[in-house]
């Protein structure tokens, strides 16, 4: 199983921190990244949060994937292995 989860339709006033905070609630969150334009700096309006294992990952997914957080409502999933570039 994986301990990292994707995050999708965040807004894009979201941030590392806000995410961290909010998916706290499920358990320990180890990193949480908001994924940005290269060029702009500007949000993509997904991101990651890897949690301190498996079933606080598990827990996060069951408790939030379509909730609303900031006003949008999010989708969780695992996240899926990077493919090699």
């Amino acid at each position: 199983m994986v301990k990292k989860l994707y995050v999708g339709n965040l807004s894009y006033d979201v941030d590392r921190d806000r995410m961290k905070e909010f998916f706290s609630e499920a358990g320990e969150v180890v990193d949480s990244v908001v994924i940005t334009d290269r060029a702009t700096g500007r949000s993509k309006g997904f991101g990651f949060v890897e949690f301190a294992d498996e079933d606080q990952a598990k827990k996060a997914l069951e408790m939030f994937n379509g909730k609303d957080f900031e006003g949008r409502t999010i989708k969780v999933d695992f996240a899926k292995p990077q493919q090699s570039r």
